[in-house]
C-alpha cells in the first residue's frame, strides 16, 4: 500500500468526513472535536489553525502537541488492518483517528472510546 499518497493529503480534506459520519449516526461535532483532542493534544484554537492552514496528515500529526499515552489502549480493525499491528508509526496514527470516529459512529460511550 503506498502510504505516501494518505499522508499527503490535507487533514481538511477529511476532516468533513468525520464530523459527517459523526452527525449521520446521532452524534455530535464537538464529541468528534474531543477524540482529536484526546488524541492529538490540539486545542479548539490550534485545531482550527491547522484546519484552516490545510495541513497535511504528516503536518498534522509532527504538529500535535502530545499524542495521547494511552494511544496503545485502541485496538481492533479497521479498513482490513488490526491497528495495533500497523508499523509505520503516521499511518497508525490515522488509523486510530479513523477507529475513534468509528466507535463513536457505532454508538459507543465517551468514557470507553477515550480510554477512560
Amino acid at each position: 500500500m503506498d502510504n505516501t499518497r494518505v499522508f499527503r493529503m490535507a487533514f481538511a480534506s477529511v476532516y468533513p468526513h468525520y464530523i459527517a459520519k459523526a452527525e449521520k449516526k446521532g452524534r455530535t461535532k464537538e464529541e468528534v472535536h474531543a477524540i482529536i483532542h484526546w488524541l492529538t493534544g490540539y486545542d479548539e484554537r490550534t485545531l482550527q489553525q491547522q484546519i484552516d492552514k490545510k495541513v497535511d496528515f504528516e503536518t498534522f500529526f509532527a504538529q500535535a502537541p502530545r499524542i495521547n499515552p494511552n494511544v496503545s489502549r485502541i485496538t481492533g480493525v479497521i479498513c482490513g488492518y488490526r491497528v495495533e499491528e500497523i508499523e509505520d508509526k503516521l499511518m497508525q496514527q490515522i488509523r486510530y483517528l479513523d477507529k475513534l470516529v468509528d466507535e463513536l459512529a457505532r454508538g459507543k460511550a465517551m468514557d470507553k472510546i477515550l480510554r477512560k
